[in-house]
């Protein structure tokens, strides 16, 4: 369990954050200057809060009150930057051991960095220098893995390389991971927790999926980012169409190309954007995926959008309609309804592991 409460002034930007965290990924997600880094570098100790406290399976790294401050050096932080920042004339071997050697065998395995090991950094490639990058937090023996925009440099084939070995350490190690991003997709693929801050404060923390599903968060993460969040398990092929499909608690998903393993549990990021809404059953249309739902939310945004919060199952959805649509259609809560999602409206990026 990660206890974070963080209060740093700098000139006339004030942080004030506070939440608490289970093991796994979490994400801090935010604009431009709403206080992400500022709060990273807290837990890594290279800013020291005016007040708060911090602690990490249950060591305080930070206590203002108890006047607890654990220094940098003995934080056990591994932090992983937006560049590799790697030695240019060491090998990847000599990197990845630069801080220690802690597990390296398991390390090196699980990062896929064995044939790489002779390799110095100017030879690798971008998603390759930051698999090194890892390896070599991972082999200081951390309690806490700080990401800072780690794959905000690469461009998407790099960044398609590199989110399973992400995926991979969140599922294969008992080590927290802070995430810093501003790309929902990464986000929405790879945290277990989300914390979204505005202008230096906590608006919403809690599961990703049920803070991704909430109407009231679309303005925070924008019209075009906002959507749900579930895990689904492949459950069988169309092999004639060139489809999954894909089942959940609300029923199935039809999804373009062959994804995963039978039985595999696969998360998929919904564009709030892309669901269609329909009173009826409708009938004749050429979108594969037809869901019964409950609308649970309706928000009103700034502009000429409604958000609607739709429960499928034991799942929440998200549908984004215009005020027009909402008051021509007489949407309320309570009502029954069906949402229509095209097979394609899933970008293969929103879907992981």
């Amino acid at each position: 369990m990660l206890e974070i409460a963080v209060q740093k002034r700098i000139g006339d930007f004030n942080l004030d954050v506070a939440f608490e965290a289970p093991d796994g990924v979490t994400a801090i997600f935010g604009k431009s200057g709403s206080g992400k880094t500022t709060l990273v570098n807290a837990i890594a100790g290279l800013t020291r809060p005016d007040a708060g406290r911090i602690a990490v399976h249950e060591q305080v790294l930070f206590d203002q009150v108890a006047r607890i401050n654990i220094s940098v050096a003995k934080r056990r932080v591994g932090y992983v930057f937006q560049d590799a920042r790697l030695f240019p004339h060491m090998s990847v071997q000599r990197n990845l051991t630069y801080g220690g050697d802690h597990d390296a065998k398991r390390v090196i395995d699980m990062l896929g960095l064995g044939a790489l090991l002779d390799r110095r950094p100017a030879g690798l490639s971008g998603g390759e220098r930051q698999r090194v990058a890892l390896g070599r937090a991972l082999m200081c023996d951390p309690q806490i893995l700080l990401m800072d925009e780690p794959l905000a440099a690469l461009d998407a084939p790099r960044k398609a390389e590199i989110l399973p070995y992400i995926a991979r350490l969140r599922d294969e190690t008992r080590v927290p991971i802070i995430y810093v991003s501003h790309d929902v997709s990464e986000v929405a693929r790879l945290a277990t927790t989300v914390v979204l801050l505005e202008a230096g404060r906590v608006a919403v923390a809690g599961p990703v999926g049920k803070v991704f599903s909430r109407p009231d968060v679309v303005p925070l993460l924008g019209t075009r980012a906002a959507g749900a969040v579930i895990e689904t398990r492949v459950a069988g092929r169309l092999l004639d169409d060139d489809l999954t499909e894909l089942k959940f608690s609300g029923g199935r998903l039809l999804m373009p190309g062959y994804l995963g393993e039978l039985g595999q549990v696969l998360r998929l990021r919904i564009p709030a954007q892309d669901v269609i809404l329909s009173r009826e059953a409708p009938k004749g249309i050429s979108a594969l995926n037809v869901l019964p739902v409950t609308i649970t939310d309706i928000v009103a945004g700034r502009g000429p959008g409604v958000a609607v919060g739709l429960r499928a199952g034991d799942d929440q959805l998200l549908a984004r309609v215009t005020k027009r649509s909402a008051g021509r259609m007489e949407l309320a809560v309570g009502m029954q309804i069906f949402a229509i999602i095209k097979a394609t409206a899933v970008d293969p990026k929103d879907i992981g592991i």
